[in-house]
């Protein structure tokens, strides 16, 4: 369970914005995770949730999620494609040479701070 972990890392990130800007609190959080990034959604909703009440900055804070989907470079066609499925090829010449665009990672996007 990484979401643990990653959820800690998010909120201590949170409140260093927040500490950085002199803000009281942190009222927003809106984050991007992607199709492979390994999170699971709903176990880093319920680990958030649990572990914002920890926080003087984030205690009162809402989480919003964005699925980011996966997209592929294809190195054969130079087109890119979304993969809504795990076949692991470009949707274009159907090459499997290409390289991952996004998708992959978990990105703090956005903060509404008070």
């Amino acid at each position: 369970m990484h979401e643990l972990s990653i959820v800690e890392a998010l909120i201590t990130l949170c409140e260093e914005n927040a500490l950085n800007n002199n803000a009281r609190s942190v009222q927003e959080i809106y984050v991007k995770i992607g199709r492979l990034s390994g999170v699971e959604t709903d176990l880093f909703q319920r680990c958030f949730e649990t572990f914002k009440e920890n926080s003087k900055l984030c205690k009162n804070s809402k989480l919003f999620l964005e699925l980011a989907p996966l997209e592929i470079l294809c190195l054969d066609c130079d087109k890119k494609s979304v993969l809504k499925e795990n076949v692991f090829e470009c949707s274009h010449c159907k090459s499997t040479h290409y390289k991952i665009v996004s998708g992959e990672d978990l990105t703090l996007m956005r903060l509404v701070m008070d």
